[in-house]
């Protein structure tokens, strides 16, 4: 693929794009901080009287349905339209899709209406949006039935958008090709919101930089790359928690684009 992390993570840097979540209130601070050290400007605000004019004065938006409510399902929706009338780009993370039927129902309603731009999940959830087959259970990823290839692309070509599946291995496309990403660490699945966090950086990313299979995958290899970064000075989860942080914001171009694995 001959992917360049680096171009995209210094336009970010240099951009400082706005990023408007309406994300779970486990994980916002987490999703919060995440953003800025990747080169973002978060913002967070779920009120149906304020996401409208917030969404309209951002660069992407990031939807996460972790924690569901009927009042935050409403200010997804609204933030949503508004987002895709000026071209904001749209990110949703959908957590937990199939383990009840209301997150199923959830799901499939908001990438309906809104059709967003990239549809971001675990496995599990993927295999489950596509129809291919998967696991879910609580928000965890008991893995999809099927080629995770086959998922992503029947997710892309469906509803238009990049997908991504992560789990051990990271598959994006765009509905033609399949970028497969191999950077990582197993601390980042011991850490709860990992996956949050992960859908605010690519929100920093497509909102700096547009949409494309590049963006989304470059927004995937240099987290990933952070992460195996701070593993290496962790002494396990607690000690990862802090230091992905400071890994994201202090890694540099150069590393990123020698430590990157990814196949086409």
């Amino acid at each position: 693929m001959g992917l360049e992390p680096s171009v995209f993570m210094s336009q970010v840097r240099s951009r400082r794009p706005l990023v408007h979540h309406i994300t779970n209130y486990v994980t916002v601070n987490d999703c919060a901080n995440m953003c800025l050290c990747a080169g973002g400007s978060p913002v967070m605000t779920d009120d149906i009287d304020d996401v409208a004019d917030m969404v309209a004065v951002s660069d992407a938006l990031v939807l996460n349905m972790g924690t569901l409510s009927r009042r935050t399902v409403g200010s997804m929706h609204a933030a949503g339209r508004v987002a895709k009338s000026v071209g904001v780009p749209v990110v949703f993370d959908p957590v937990g899709a199939g383990a009840t039927p209301f997150r199923r129902m959830v799901a499939e309603s908001l990438i309906a209406d809104v059709r967003p731009d990239v549809i971001k999940g675990n496995h599990g959830e993927m295999g489950i949006l596509s129809g291919i087959g998967g696991g879910v259970r609580g928000v965890d990823s008991e893995g999809a039935s099927g080629d995770v290839s086959e998922v992503v692309r029947t997710i892309a070509r469906r509803w238009g958008c990049v997908a991504v599946s992560t789990g051990e291995v990271d598959y994006v496309s765009d509905g033609e090709s399949v970028a497969v990403l191999s950077n990582g660490h197993p601390f980042e699945s011991a850490v709860t919101g990992t996956g949050c966090m992960l859908s605010s950086v690519v929100g920093a990313y497509v909102g700096a930089c547009g949409m494309s299979l590049g963006s989304v995958a470059s927004a995937v290899t240099v987290f990933n790359v952070a992460a195996e970064e701070a593993a290496a000075v962790s002494g396990g989860p607690g000690t990862f928690r802090q230091v992905f942080l400071d890994s994201v914001y202090n890694i540099d171009g150069p590393t990123v684009d020698r430590m990157a694995r990814c196949s086409l």
